[in-house]
């Protein structure tokens, strides 16, 4: 295992951060008025706004995994998994800066 770069981490969580923030700035479009005989257009609509809505909650759920990594940086905890305390391999926060658990941890947690 390589050692993680607190910087490098850093970087990626500012510019994920920053991704998430305009992400969510964007304002979902709303159906606008329907009239009579458009209810198939109406439903599409509907879809596409219920869509956008849960995607904005995943991405705000993101965000806040970035932010608690952040504030890992600044503790000093980074790289160490909330659940066991063992380190998370350097590989995992490669690919996912904001991991909060170690591989193991996350597996045993997604069953």
């Amino acid at each position: 295992m390589s050692p993680i770069d607190p910087a490098s981490a850093r970087a990626a969580l500012v510019a994920e951060r920053d991704r998430l923030l305009v992400e969510l700035g964007e304002p979902i479009e709303s159906p606008g008025q329907m009239t009579y005989g458009s209810q198939a257009a109406a439903a599409t609509h509907v879809f596409e706004q219920q869509r956008d809505l849960a995607l904005r909650d995943r991405s705000r759920m993101e965000l806040h995994r970035v932010e608690s990594a952040l504030r890992a940086l600044d503790q000093g905890t980074y790289g160490t998994c909330e659940t066991c305390g063992k380190l998370i391999a350097p590989e995992r926060l490669e690919a996912l800066p904001w991991s909060a658990q170690c591989i193991d941890c996350a597996r045993k947690g997604s069953r």
